[in-house]
């Protein structure tokens, strides 16, 4: 029989478009090797263009779901997405913390890339108080760092990151998609500043599920034993090469092709 793969579990919403979400997470995390599991947090009537709704589940099927997975099968990392509730964020955090060791990747998804909200401010509260000490990585964007780090449009984002980091995160990956040039600057903070800076081509287009894409591939590259710093450097690349074989099969954003080096 062959070896089995690190496993990794996925807290998120369902998309149906594949693009983004728990399809999006699954997707990844396979095609990087390692086996995924989901916990399912949210349902979402979307589509490639936005967002037409979001319906969270009850606190309690985020328990049942985890704990039943969890107590079958051991997890080499997790990876959280919407979480559609304060509540939820708070029944994520108690799952994780039966599992210190464990490495955490948190993609705090607080809007769509049109801008429909996905957390409210009481939701971000929860996000920063009882998830962000828990964490072993939190991937925002440049305007989720910011709103995460309760900060103004023109702090800096290394002054957002040790905001983040002065809360219990233990490294923040801060992308520059929204942030101006012809290149995309991320920067890896630890607890004592910058880590690593990777500069990437900016590709034309808007895309549906980049940060998705990125956090999953994030935690399986922790799965699988590397480094925080290599699996930054790892996934990025991934994720990049994702968006460049991407494909339009709707109106509305790109989606990355998460298969691009299958035969």
């Amino acid at each position: 029989m062959s070896s089995t793969p690190p496993v990794v579990l996925a807290f998120a919403a369902s998309d149906p478009t594949g693009g983004a979400g728990v399809q999006a997470d699954l997707m990844t995390i396979a095609s990087l090797g390692c086996h995924p599991l989901s916990v399912l947090t949210a349902l979402t009537a979307q589509d490639t263009a936005g967002v037409e709704g979001v319906r969270a589940l009850d606190p309690d099927w985020i328990l049942r779901q985890a704990r039943v997975l969890l107590a079958d099968i051991p997890v080499a990392a997790f990876k959280i997405g919407v979480l559609g509730s304060a509540r939820n964020a708070e029944a994520v955090a108690a799952v994780l913390a039966d599992y210190p060791g464990t490495p955490v990747v948190l993609d705090p998804v607080l809007a769509s890339g049109r801008g429909d909200t996905f957390a409210d401010s009481e939701t971000v509260q929860a996000l920063r108080s009882a998830l962000l000490p828990r964490v072993t990585v939190v991937t925002p964007n440049s305007l989720e760092a910011r709103r995460l780090a309760l900060a103004g449009p023109d702090t800096q984002l290394a002054d957002c990151a040790e905001r983040l980091a002065a809360l219990g995160c233990a490294h923040v990956l801060i992308t520059g998609t929204h942030e101006p040039g012809t290149r995309v600057t991320n920067v890896l903070y630890g607890a004592h500043g910058m880590l690593r800076e990777d500069h990437w081509p900016r590709l034309p287009g808007e895309y549906h599920g980049s940060g998705c894409t990125l956090a999953s591939a994030f935690a399986a590259m922790l799965a699988k034993g590397l480094s925080v710093a290599d699996a930054a450097h790892a996934a990025q690349e991934y994720t990049w090469k994702a968006l460049q074989a991407g494909y339009r099969l709707g109106r509305g954003q790109w989606l990355p092709n998460r298969s691009f080096a299958a035969p």
